[in-house]
């Protein structure tokens, strides 16, 4: 049988009049009753809130009607007929090219045979390594002792550091693909042998951070001349439907 929760509360309500009228009761038996009814209350929220009568969100209601908005689609999976796909496609600036030759032991014997150009195919592949660099700076001296050493790059001022690319590389799997530092110090590590902290992982971010404030402020100030801004909708729940909050003009 259901048990309507109105019903409830209107008993509840009854049983703590009666018990305010009732002279003949003791003060410990009043106060223990009254904590009865408390916990009959508490427990009954506990099992009748939801997300229309509470705060509760709606998928915590239970028994609750799932609906779709999408129907049932006919279409099959994968790209449609008509759609414009992409394919791999063979690229100009090779890296490297192997030259196959034809083992003449195959062939028919008694012939003669003339080179007519060659065939084709390509290999995409990633070479993953580490790339050190070292540069010597030559020093000379004179008849009197003195050192004279040739300039370093300003970019390589210590005996040895990260070079850009391994700074950009982390940043990126950082910011971008949002990646744990922990995860990039171990990708780095075992792909390309490159030692990197968590520590050194927050201040490559860092470097880059501050390295992007100019142009952070500029596009701010672009932004705020342009006539129209394209900004991320953020939609609300109220009574079930949903609103679009839109930022004032």
């Amino acid at each position: 049988m259901k048990i309507e929760h109105i019903d409830v509360d209107a008993a509840i309500d009854s049983v703590k009049q009666l018990l305010d009228q009732e002279r003949d009761l003791s003060p410990a038996l009043k106060s223990a009753m009254q904590v009865l009814l408390l916990l009959v209350s508490l427990l009954l929220n506990r099992t009748t809130l939801n997300s229309k009568n509470s705060s509760k969100p709606p998928s915590t209601d239970p028994h609750r009607e799932k609906r779709s908005n999408k129907g049932r689609s006919e279409l099959k999976p994968g790209g449609q007929k008509g759609h414009i796909g992409t394919t791999l496609e063979k690229v100009n600036d090779l890296d490297v090219v192997k030259e196959l030759k034809v083992n003449r032991h195959t062939l028919p014997k008694g012939r003669i045979y003339k080179e007519f150009g060659y065939e084709a195919r390509q290999v995409i592949d990633l070479d993953i390594s580490r790339i050190v660099t070292e540069f010597q700076a030559q020093v000379l001296k004179d008849e009197h002792g003195n050192r004279f050493v040739a300039e370093f790059p300003a970019s390589v001022g210590r005996t040895i550091q990260y070079g850009a690319s391994v700074k950009a590389n982390a940043v990126y799997m950082s910011q971008f693909q949002l990646l744990p530092y922990d995860r990039i110090r171990d990708q780095l590590a075992d792909q390309m042998g490159v030692p990197v902290s968590v520590g050194s992982i927050f201040n490559f971010n860092k470097q880059a951070y501050h390295a992007l404030d100019d142009f952070e402020q500029w596009a701010k100030g672009q932004l705020a001349q342009s006539d129209l801004v394209h900004a991320d909708e953020t939609g609300i729940n109220i009574n079930g439907k949903v609103h679009w909050l839109l930022m004032p003009q």
